[in-house]
């Protein structure tokens, strides 16, 4: 494939979209937002409290149709949270609740080979090394 080709399936919307949760993981490991401070602002949770996200939501992006949970309000700063094999989106099922109550919009998609994320096409290479999940969450 080209790199002409290549450039003409970028999907722009997903590219801000992921790009701004980048930024504010980054912002955060490097100490630009107050990590301090967001800690003390999340609630307390009881592990085993939360079974499930609730509806999840599919977006085409990239070669893939990703599902993925969303909490929180659409205005607030976003957190990415990724999960690792061999586990999935409900790694998170309880912490996601309490940075949606301390403010922060938090998506939580199923990576490339699980739960609802589909490849959109049969000829697409099926890959999941660490560096092929990367480039999926770029923006």
């Amino acid at each position: 494939m080209g790199a002409i080709e290549m450039f003409e399936g970028v999907n722009h919307r997903r590219r801000r979209f992921l790009g701004g949760a980048a930024m504010t993981i980054a912002a955060a490991g490097l100490g630009i937002i107050g990590s301090a401070s967001a800690q003390s602002r999340l609630p307390a949770i009881k592990p085993g409290a939360n079974t499930s996200f609730g509806p999840l939501k599919q977006i085409d992006a990239g070669v893939l149709n990703v599902g993925y949970a969303e909490v929180g309000p659409a205005n607030g700063p976003v957190v990415l949270l990724l999960h690792g094999w061999p586990y999935d989106i409900h790694s998170f099922v309880d912490v996601a609740p309490s940075l949606a109550l301390a403010g922060y919009r938090v998506i939580v998609p199923y990576l490339r080979g699980y739960g609802t994320t589909r490849f959109l096409s049969s000829d697409t290479v099926r890959n999941g090394q660490q560096s092929a999940l990367a480039v999926d969450a770029l923006p």
